[in-house]
């Protein structure tokens, strides 16, 4: 059992994630990491169908430590406002990534019986939905009480059409991981189906 493709994908989408996250698209509303973090499900359950959950796991813990790692390189790195990573940035991303994923593992594993596209659509859906509450809320919401010196957040609280502004950035997000949700489809198929043949 080679696991190491699976460490090796969760790392670079991990990193990629973390560097995408500096760069604005669509006027500001979402940035690349959120093109390209959402494939860290489609990992996580692509070892799960192959490997099972426990391996999977494995794999989610790494690319946790991975994104606290890179979380920690971002706290020491100065932009234009600051370091590109607060600690009340690096807070939200390490919960929201651990609690998603492992909840995308659970979910995941009590559906993996059903239809092939049953499992992975349920949890992923599902694990994006608490990833991007936990992330935004953490990260901006204006009702929970962190030290300015974690992060400021004022720019956050400007009111738009759905509410804050972090409320509008955290439905973008999220549009944008179930559009991915549903197109990982496709690989998730693939990678599992040729797997099953090669074994069989």
């Amino acid at each position: 059992m080679n696991i190491l493709p699976a460490i090796l994908a969760m790392a670079a989408i991990v990193v990629a994630s973390n560097i995408g996250v500096q760069f604005l698209i669509a006027d500001g509303w979402l940035t690349w990491g959120a093109f390209t973090y959402p494939l860290a499900f489609l990992v996580t359950d692509v070892t799960n169908r192959l490997y099972g959950s426990d391996t999977a796991r494995k794999v989610v813990l790494f690319g946790f430590a991975v994104g606290l790692l890179c979380s920690l390189v971002g706290t020491q790195i100065m932009g234009e406002f600051g370091p590109l990573v607060t600690l009340r940035i690096a807070l939200a991303s390490g919960t929201a990534f651990l609690v998603a994923q492992l909840l995308d593992l659970a979910i995941f594993s009590k559906l993996r019986n059903r239809d092939w596209w049953v499992a992975p659509l349920t949890s992923s859906v599902l694990g994006s939905i608490v990833d991007t509450a936990l992330f935004f809320t953490i990260a901006f919401a204006g009702f929970l009480a962190f030290p300015t010196a974690w992060g400021d957040v004022s720019w956050a609280q400007d009111a738009t059409a759905v509410g804050p502004l972090w409320v509008g950035l955290a439905l973008a997000d999220w549009g944008v991981k179930i559009g991915i949700a549903l197109l990982a489809l496709v690989p998730f198929r693939v990678i599992t189906r040729n797997f099953a043949q090669r074994v069989a």
